[in-house]
């Protein structure tokens, strides 16, 4: 044999083992096996009711997740989504409660965008990494909502805003339409624009973006913003469930959503990364903590487990891609 032979015999592709993608199926393969798991423990898990209240209560991580993705994608984080929710209870209902429904959902949201604003302009125009800038918005924002209203809830809301995250379309929960609404949304602007072809250059390969006549920073910029924007919706979302603005809800929710985004399978260096991968992560987080607690498993065990579960999946996506190389 040859010496071009053999070079040609070591670039061949390996032959797959299997017919199909892993990488694809392992999610969702991993949400049936829990589902038939948690099915056969509680045969409630698979009633109606069960999985519209699974909806209701994964629309927020949801919401937060794809604000999570675009900044992780673009090569960036955004550690203060959880707090930009207590922000968005506490201002959104103020407004609620002195201007009605519709200027206190509007109010409520822009408040979080533009909070995602400076977050994005700060990334965008210093040096100073987005774990810095966005660690500072979570501390700033928290202290915001705990000091305007001195630590105790907002009460006396419009009860019409309860539709929002009790409401139903049909068989479908409110907050679950909305969540899907946003994804497909999220889905089309980052795979069918240009702007979604910006997040995954950025992330990359930053110098090569600058190169190619990108406008990164204004990219940053915007990313930053639709993350807050995100995070307004999620506000308004919850809010409308507990109908009471809440200084200290939404803490830890920013580790969950990377959490979501990060068993997902995508990259945290950035430029690589699926909303669809992302709604995956969501679902096993929301399934595994709705099929701990149908089987009475405390809720310290259920952060271990999902901490076990991060480990593991980034872990698998890092064989993954070796393999790859």
């Amino acid at each position: 044999m040859t010496a071009d032979s053999d070079t040609a015999v070591a670039a061949a592709p390996r032959p797959r083992l299997l017919p199909f993608a892993w990488d694809r199926v392992a999610l969702p393969g991993f949400i049936l096996l829990m589902g038939l798991v948690f099915g056969s423990l509680n045969p409630n898990f698979f009633s109606w009711t069960n999985l519209t209240n699974v909806a209701r209560q994964s629309s927020v991580l949801a919401l937060l997740s794809i604000g999570q993705t675009f900044a992780i994608v673009s090569g960036g984080i955004d550690l203060s989504v959880g707090s930009l929710l207590a922000v968005v209870s506490v201002l959104g209902s103020m407004q609620l409660v002195a201007f009605g429904l519709v200027p206190g959902v509007v109010g409520g949201i822009l408040a979080a965008t533009l909070a995602g604003a400076v977050s994005g302009l700060l990334i965008a125009r210093t040096r100073i990494p987005p774990f810095i800038v966005t660690l500072g918005m979570l501390s700033l924002a928290r202290g915001t909502a705990f000091t305007v209203t001195g630590g105790m809830p907002v009460v006396g809301l419009p009860t019409e805003i309860q539709w929002i995250g009790a409401g139903s379309l049909g068989p479908l929960p409110v907050p679950g339409v909305i969540a899907a609404v946003a994804f497909v949304g999220a889905h089309w602007l980052l795979r069918r624009t240009s702007f979604g072809r910006y997040v995954y250059a950025m992330g990359g390969n930053e110098a090569a973006a600058i190169a190619a006549g990108i406008n990164v920073r204004w990219h940053k910029f915007f990313v930053y913003c639709l993350s807050g924007f995100c995070a307004g919706v999620a506000g308004i979302v919850i809010t409308s469930r507990t109908l009471s603005g809440q200084p200290t809800v939404g803490e830890t929710l920013e580790l969950y959503a990377i959490a979501a985004v990060v068993i997902g399978g995508t990259r945290l260096g950035g430029g690589d990364g699926s909303l669809i991968r992302t709604l995956f992560g969501v679902i096993v987080i929301a399934v595994l903590g709705n099929g701990l607690n149908l089987i009475n498993v405390s809720s310290y065990i259920q952060l271990i487990v999902i901490g076990a579960i991060i480990i593991v999946a980034v872990g698998f996506d890092l064989w993954r891609r070796e393999r790859r190389a």
